[in-house]
């Protein structure tokens, strides 16, 4: 839906992490006070956005299915996202898609190519709750698409009859 504005390297803070003056759309603004500040006012209207995108669009979905998460959080806020979004457009969410314990975090992996080889076959879908459904595919944010892209191919091995997919805002590139 969105693309970061801009992201400007500003160098490393006293503890080594890496610092930038980032400036976002309305959209990746809304994700990053969803994700990063709990922010119940963000998360409504983040989901109207949604709502409003995905039925200008004509996406008729029978389900929604979140990207699942990187790493395990007590909250996780794509699927806080989703199950607002499914609430709005009275449509059920699956979030049994799951990420095979032991796949290798990929935040300080750059390339397309070694991102797609460390999530080949690392994802799985509960056919059951997907085959013959037109699927609305959700993810908060992308990087080099390697994560949607083997979610996607998971699905249609499922047998979704049609896939949709939604991605809210874009994060920095290296």
């Amino acid at each position: 839906m969105a693309v970061a504005a801009s992201s400007e390297f500003l160098g490393y803070d006293e503890f080594g992490h890496e610092q930038f003056n980032t400036k976002r759309t309305e959209v990746g603004e809304l994700v990053y006070r969803v994700k990063y500040r709990r922010d119940p006012n963000a998360l409504k209207e983040l989901v109207d956005v949604v709502a409003r995108f995905v039925k200008s669009k004509n996406i008729a979905a029978d389900v929604i299915v979140p990207v699942p998460p990187t790493r395990a959080r007590q909250i996780q806020p794509l699927f806080q996202i989703a199950d607002a979004l499914g609430d709005k457009l009275k449509l059920p969410v699956d979030k049994t898609a799951v990420k095979k314990s032991g796949t290798a975090e990929l935040k300080d992996v750059w390339t397309l190519e070694e991102r797609a080889r460390i999530l080949k076959n690392a994802i799985s879908v509960d056919k059951g709750a997907v085959a013959g459904k037109r699927v609305l595919l959700i993810d908060d944010l992308v990087r080099s698409g390697a994560t949607i892209n083997e979610v996607a191919k998971q699905l249609k091995a499922a047998g979704v009859d049609k896939l949709y997919v939604v991605v809210l805002t874009e994060t920095r590139r290296k």
